[in-house]
């Protein structure tokens, strides 16, 4: 899930006061209103900018937020700490008479479920289904509990959170290219294991019962890898109260400037002027092999794509993919009069 900068939302820095923070969030409130701005994404802003105000203006969940660190940017990959996940709730915070107003996105509710009666929410509608021979069904969950332990129901709760992680990872030609291992950043935010993430008093985590860890790693990016594959870091999961660690899953994404990626095919855009495309040329371009220089034949047309053998990325089989230069023509953004007069001339002559 997106990580939510509600700061940058709202317009304010860390500092702001609560007098700032409510004074923002009232301008923008009036202003994307859906009754008063029609505009497509009017609705999803208002929506963010009272989500961004329920947790500023909360001492508490302001608290708890401003512990996962300012490390974080708007949009970035967000990992929800052990034992926050999985809450449900729908109540009306807001009372700005929209009905969509109280929406909670999941990154909201990964942190601050537990605050927003979600459990008891659960309970009341298990308790309104009955069966026909007129028992409930919190008669049987109340039976079951009274006859557990507090430390098995515990160790139960633990066994079922998911101690996964999932987070995508963007790599690069020249990442594919590499025999050697890339190095990634991980910001994660973790259940307080001092605490059991309850919060309160605790030193460890400020009374958030939450913790932001930063963590570097190695990762080792097999050949032939291909867009959304998954890579697995056995271990370097979640760690729950028991010792217990999951495995951390990064799911590939092509990412790069320069070149697009086709399986072990390379493409590129190169550009050359109206009169190297009408008399050819040679160019040295750059590739992940090196730089080469190329022939473009005369009366070359915008658009047209050479290929080059064997200087894409790895096979599995040994060997290489190729590289597909597409040519471009592009006016020169500065022209001198000779040249200018010149081109009269060609135009005169076509």
């Amino acid at each position: 899930m997106e990580y939510k900068d509600y700061y940058k939302i709202l317009g304010v820095d860390r500092e702001a006061t609560e007098a700032k923070i409510k004074s923002a969030y009232r301008k923008l409130a009036r202003q994307y209103h859906p009754d008063v701005n029609k505009s497509p994404d009017a609705v999803n802003k208002f929506k963010d900018i009272n989500e961004a105000y329920e947790v500023l203006s909360d001492k508490e969940k302001k608290s708890r937020y401003d512990s996962l660190g300012a490390n974080w940017q708007q949009g970035a990959n967000f990992t929800p700490p052990p034992g926050f996940e999985g809450f449900s709730f729908n109540q009306g915070g807001f009372n700005q008479g929209f009905a969509g107003s109280a929406d909670f996105s999941d990154f909201f509710s990964s942190i601050f479920g537990d605050l927003m009666g979600g459990a008891s929410q659960r309970t009341q509608r298990s308790s309104r289904r009955s069966s026909s021979q007129g028992f409930s069904y919190d008669d049987i969950l109340n039976n079951y509990t009274r006859g557990t332990t507090q430390s098995q129901r515990s160790t139960q709760r633990e066994s079922q959170e998911n101690l996964d992680i999932t987070q995508d990872l963007n790599i690069t030609a020249k990442d594919l290219m590499s025999d050697k291992p890339i190095s990634v950043k991980m910001n994660t935010v973790e259940k307080c294991m001092k605490c059991s993430g309850v919060g309160s008093s605790c030193v460890e985590c400020g009374g958030t019962g939450i913790v932001s860890k930063t963590r570097n790693l190695t990762v080792k990016i097999p050949k032939g890898v291909k867009e959304g594959q998954k890579i697995r870091l056995k271990g370097e999961g979640k760690v729950d109260a028991y010792g217990r660690k999951g495995d951390l899953y990064f799911i590939i994404k092509l990412k790069d400037s320069e070149y697009s990626i086709d399986g072990e095919n390379l493409s590129k855009t190169i550009e050359i002027t109206p009169a190297e495309a009408v008399l050819g040329c040679k160019k040295d371009i750059s590739t992940l092999h090196g730089i080469i220089a190329i022939k473009i034949p005369p009366e070359t047309r915008s658009g047209k794509t050479l290929r080059l053998k064997d200087l894409g990325l790895p096979k599995k089989t040994g060997g290489y993919g190729n590289l597909n230069v597409k040519i471009m023509i592009n006016i020169p953004t500065v022209i001198t009069d000779k040249q200018k007069e010149l081109y009269k001339q060609l135009l005169n002559i076509e």
